[in-house]
């Protein structure tokens, strides 16, 4: 397994410094492993499930929305319901939203289409 010191994790992930921090201090993953001068390493793992959550940030999920997706995804007592739950809510908005810009760009076109020929 590889290992990435913090600017490498940052360069794979597209996420700051300070967004690495501030999702493992909100302990959405990790803990990150530290060399023995206390530098933070990052594995393939760690970056991996970084690129988990920011695809579900660019998916419109909030902090609140991943504290609680980790939440269910730790106490797994209902199974992976409440996950399954969480993640079709997000995805029906989602879905609603994509809809919404595509009917966006429909007109959008119609109207390039209208005024390119006027």
């Amino acid at each position: 397994m590889s290992s990435y010191a913090p600017a490498e994790a940052s360069e794979r992930t597209g996420l700051s410094l300070d967004t690495l921090r501030y999702y493992e201090r909100l302990g959405l993953f990790g803990p990150v492993q530290r060399t023995s001068g206390g530098q933070r390493v990052y594995t393939d793992h760690d970056v991996a499930w970084l690129g988990l959550l920011v695809c579900l940030r660019r998916a419109g999920l909030g902090i609140t929305d991943l504290q609680r997706f980790m939440g269910r995804l730790r106490d797994r007592s209902n199974g992976s319901a409440d996950v399954v739950e969480l993640l079709e809510g997000n995805r029906d908005r989602l879905r609603d939203e994509v809809a919404k810009l595509n009917l966006a760009l429909e007109v959008l076109d119609d109207k390039i289409a209208y005024y390119r020929n006027h």
